[in-house]
């Protein structure tokens, strides 16, 4: 047990608490105004230290700007495309308004106001375009704060994350573009040179990364697959290529039509060279702005005004899509599209799948009928009402 004792101030008496800590070092801690005050501190130092509570209070002065990159140091297991945006709302966001503020001392109803100040435009922020952020942003830069200050719990500096619990902005869910097989075949023909692209990702569901990342010796035409393991994603202005997003290789099946177009890619080229382009230097995401998709668009639209504006992504979704309308169930196309389960794959393209409640309705109807026929029979057949005839009058 701690023992309490005053001393004399200029500004009159004053009160220190000596105690000890779950080490058993010795502190103190001085400057309380009435003995009461001192008491309660020393009784509730006590308590957290037989909880297993007891923390410094030298702990909670950290301040989050060193926390911060410490903790982004920590973060080697992203990948560069996945380290990227989380740098990125540290540096415009977290930073700027966290940086000098002392870890024991940000508040619940804080982080509150900050989140809903970059909802709407009028956070500290060091972003170049000024004004208010989008869902995504504001919840990947709260991740981050989070994540700091979780790491704050576990060091025991502060007791518990005062950021947990915020009422976050609601992501709105982008309504997926489906081409159908005669929007592929005209947008194909526009994009000329990049036609055999197009395609690839429209009936193979590949992500770009993956289809720029293909190599000759990842093709086979005999059975037709293509060995998915590099990822080709820029970052930072640089094509770095890693793993498939999975972190997992895999094989996926493409149509015959399309056996003569990669055959002609992989011809005069070495089993490691790339596959698309010239086989030295993987092939950029087309840019929105005047890149040779946007070129392709303008030429579909001409034959077709109501043609839609698609990305390479977008290719990607119409690829789920056409094997759904084809028959193919949610575990072919979870491995198709490389998703770590059906579940995902159910939650991302729910809508494919609404056509089978009309046919899962319609089913139910047809076995009850069945089902009720069946118990009629058993029963000895239709029970017809018998009416008793009156014998005919002479």
């Amino acid at each position: 047990m701690g023992t309490i004792s005053a001393y004399e101030t200029a500004a009159g008496k004053r009160y220190r608490v000596r105690y000890r800590r779950p080490d058993h070092s010795q502190t103190d801690k001085r400057g309380f105004k009435t003995k009461r005050s001192a008491q309660l501190f020393l009784a509730s130092t006590e308590v957290s230290k037989s909880r297993g509570e007891y923390i410094e209070d030298s702990a909670g002065r950290a301040t989050i700007g060193a926390l911060g990159r410490s903790w982004l140091a920590a973060q080697t297991h992203l990948k560069p495309s996945a380290y990227e945006p989380i740098e990125i709302a540290w540096r415009l966001y977290v930073a700027p308004r966290w940086g000098t503020t002392e870890i024991g001392r940000i508040q619940h109803s804080d982080v509150q106001t900050w989140v809903s100040q970059l909802g709407a435009g009028t956070a500290i922020t060091l972003h170049p375009s000024p004004g208010a952020r989008s869902a995504t942003h504001v919840i990947r830069a709260y991740g981050v704060l989070a994540a700091i200050l979780d790491v704050g719990v576990k060091d025991r500096r502060i007791l518990v994350n005062s950021a947990r619990g915020v009422t976050l902005p609601r992501k709105k869910k982008k309504p997926h573009t489906y081409l159908s097989h005669e929007q592929v075949d005209l947008l194909t023909t526009s994009a000329t040179t990049h036609g055999t692209v197009i395609l690839t990702l429209a009936y193979t569901g590949l992500r770009w990364g993956e289809v720029t990342g293909l190599r000759v010796r990842d093709v086979d035409l005999i059975r037709r697959r293509l060995a998915v393991r590099e990822n080709a994603v820029r970052v930072g202005g640089k094509i770095l290529l890693g793993t498939p997003k999975s972190h997992e290789a895999r094989t996926v099946p493409f149509p015959p039509f399309l056996a003569e177009r990669l055959a002609l890619l992989c011809a005069g080229k070495t089993p490691d060279q790339i596959l698309f382009g010239d086989g030295l230097s993987h092939q950029r995401t087309p840019s929105t702005r005047d890149g040779w998709l946007v070129y392709a668009l303008k030429r579909a639209r001409e034959v077709d005004p109501t043609f839609p504006r698609v990305t390479p992504h977008d290719l990607r979704h119409t690829a789920a899509s056409l094997a759904v309308s084809a028959g193919a169930n949610v575990k072919a196309l979870q491995r198709m599209l490389g998703h770590a389960s059906a579940a995902m794959t159910l939650d991302v393209y729910a809508d494919l799948f609404d056509d089978d409640l009309d046919s899962v309705a319609l089913a139910l109807d047809q076995a009850r009928m069945i089902s009720s026929v069946g118990k009629m029979w058993a029963n000895g057949g239709p029970q017809v009402p018998i009416t008793k005839l009156k014998p005919r009058s002479a």
